[in-house]
């Protein structure tokens, strides 16, 4: 049975709506969509955003109010919802939130993760690094759950990280940037490996430039296709392996866009 995973950061739900947003949930195949930099309280979304029609909705908001957020749309019913994963300094972030799915075979764990962005030389980069190493803890309990339990794991999201050369557009100019640090990239390479998780859409599309998932809204970047690819989908192997398409929905041009990331929707066979 294929089931499809859609991820986005939608660079604040309530602006995106106005954009676009709502119409593409509404023509999605997705049967999981996940939301990252939703920047919104529940009750300032509308019905149609907070509970829409077909989906179990949950959100995780952010106590600095107007930042981060993430949310979770499902088509089928979860078994479990958990905010946060187990950090005490993070726990109200609005950066993870968490759902069990049983589906018709092995169960199904996702989360929707919207890592920090960090910058660098900056409390804002050290506040990064920290989250890096307790998210580390976090996935290799996942992982553990998932092999115990023989069901499957998947973390979607805004990773902030480039991990290769290949997934940003002006690599050298950023080496020294938040986002594609040495200690960065090195981080995903032990969690993309060793650590025991798969990059999806790079192991479905090993040896191209991108896609990119990012551009900035200034300049010419969008129309140059100079962008990052930072949103992953992150299985573990036995999921990655089921991985059957993956693509960056793209938007035709830039008037069309509704948020400055792109959705990554991958179909797995489940």
């Amino acid at each position: 049975m294929a089931t499809t995973v859609t991820t986005v950061n939608v660079n604040g739900l309530r602006a995106a709506a106005k954009k676009g947003f709502l119409p593409w949930l509404e023509e999605t195949a997705a049967d999981v969509v996940c939301l990252q930099e939703v920047r919104a309280e529940p009750d300032q979304l509308t019905v149609e955003l907070r509970d829409p029609a077909g989906w179990h909705a949950f959100h995780a908001p952010a106590a600095a109010k107007g930042r981060a957020g993430v949310s979770l749309y499902t088509r089928e019913e979860p078994t479990a919802v958990r905010v946060g994963f187990g950090s005490t300094e993070f726990a109200a972030a609005g950066r993870y939130l968490e759902v069990d799915l049983p589906g018709t075979g092995p169960g199904l764990t996702v989360g929707s993760l919207y890592l920090p962005s960090g910058e660098v030389g900056t409390e804002r980069q050290t506040e990064k690094e920290r989250f890096m190493k307790e998210f580390a803890a976090h996935l290799g309990a996942l992982r553990d759950h998932a092999a115990e339990t023989g069901t499957h794991a998947l973390v979607c999201g805004d990773w902030n990280i480039a991990h290769q050369e290949a997934d940003l557009k002006n690599w050298r100019g950023n080496r020294k940037s938040s986002g594609f640090l040495p200690e960065e990239r090195a981080w995903l390479t032990e969690i993309f490996g060793p650590a025991g998780w798969t990059d999806v859409v790079r192991r479905l599309h090993p040896d191209v430039e991108g896609p990119y998932s990012w551009w900035s809204m200034r300049g010419k970047a969008f129309d140059n296709d100079t962008g990052w690819r930072i949103d992953y989908q992150v299985a573990t192997d036995a999921l990655a392996a089921a991985a059957r398409t993956a693509v960056v929905e793209r938007a035709a041009s830039y008037d069309t866009r509704w948020s400055d990331h792109a959705p990554v929707t991958v179909t797995y066979d489940i």
